[in-house]
């Protein structure tokens, strides 16, 4: 990965700009909750749906929510803009049996690839490229 710094504005809740592809459908840039507490990318069922993806069962999980099924899949996101941005091909990702979550940022990839600072008092979210 390049060395790329992304900042994102947001109100109340640190947002990012996604977008997923799959088997050559894609969905426009949806704003996606980064989540500190989950451990994977997470979208809704819907998203699954429109997109057309393979889901194979993964279990059960309990969320603050409730009890719900969880589906893994495989596709590609791409975080950003139209200005900038950054793909990931052919990441696994979870999808909820529920239609009521927003989709969900987890630590992986998100936070292995990136410094995080968060500056709540100008809202903004920072994602800063980590060299190795």
């Amino acid at each position: 990965m390049d060395n790329v710094t992304f900042v994102f504005n947001y109100y109340k809740y640190p947002i990012v700009p996604v977008k997923f592809y799959y088997n050559g459908k894609e969905t426009p840039f949806i704003d996606a909750l980064l989540d500190s507490g989950g451990d994977f990318i997470v979208i809704p069922l819907p998203i699954a749906k429109y997109l057309g993806l393979k889901l194979k069962k993964a279990g059960s999980v309990d969320t603050a929510g409730g009890t719900t099924l969880l589906y893994k899949a495989v596709l590609s996101m791409v975080i950003g803009s139209k200005e900038k941005s950054v793909t990931y091909s052919d990441i696994q990702i979870h999808v909820s049996g529920r239609e009521d979550i927003p989709v969900l940022l987890g630590r992986h990839p998100i936070f292995e690839d990136y410094e995080i600072i968060f500056r709540k008092k100008e809202n903004q979210l920072i994602l800063k490229s980590i060299t190795p």
